[in-house]
């Protein structure tokens, strides 16, 4: 019963943040020309750090401050992150000290999590996601599926909600999932403003997505 009820208070709020998103998309907004952009990248453990910063290689450096969200027990992603920003200053002389800044949050799901533990802990994450988002007020937030993408743009969409900011969500999803979405993927796929897939499987399986071949 419990269970229910939870997953109910849950679809209550998805529909409520469609709702809210859809005014938020149709209400008109000034374009104001930047010459850069805050971008904010969450990393996941494994081979989604790996594909993220295969993105992240080909973005000029208009892309800055860089701002990377990881789990709050993921080492391994920090050393990646660090070595990328070092080994790109390195390459482009006119960069003298890289502007980047890694931020940690508590992890959405482990592995083998149950689901009911996993609305509770995808819900603290987004208590403290949010803080965060707000504070950083990115322009842009780039992911491609680690369950702690969700609280962060769930975040990112309330401070367009709230009036406080539009941040764009570019969603992309992992070179791994050629026929069916991951669990990120479905839920994002409808609160996203561009929703990338790499294989022409997805494409025909969602034909709102944009199919660009394999990008990583």
């Amino acid at each position: 019963m419990a269970s229910v009820l939870i997953l109910a208070a849950a679809g209550a709020a998805v529909a409520a943040l469609l709702a809210l998103r859809l005014w938020v998309v149709l209400h008109p907004r000034v374009l104001v020309p930047r010459q850069s952009l805050s971008l904010l990248v969450v990393a996941g453990s494994g081979g989604h750090t790996t594909e993220i910063l295969r993105l992240l290689e080909n973005l000029s450096n208009a892309y800055s401050p860089r701002h990377y969200i990881i789990a709050d027990t993921d080492e391994m992603s920090a050393h990646k992150i660090n070595s990328f920003e070092l080994n790109r200053a390195d390459r482009d002389p006119s960069t003298m000290l890289p502007e980047y800044y890694i931020h940690r949050i508590p992890r959405s799901r482990e592995v083998q999590q149950s689901w009911l533990s996993t609305v509770l802990t995808t819900l603290y994450s987004m208590w403290l996601s949010f803080p965060l988002t707000h504070r950083v007020k990115p322009d842009l937030v780039l992911c491609n599926g680690p369950g702690t993408c969700v609280p962060i743009c769930i975040s990112a969409l309330l401070l367009g909600i709230l009036g406080i900011k539009k941040v764009i969500i570019v969603y992309v999803e992992s070179i791994c999932r050629v026929e069916h979405l991951s669990l990120s993927g479905k839920i994002l796929f409808h609160l996203s403003d561009y929703f990338i897939v790499q294989w022409p499987a997805l494409k025909e399986k969602y034909p709102k997505s944009v199919y660009l071949g394999r990008i990583v």
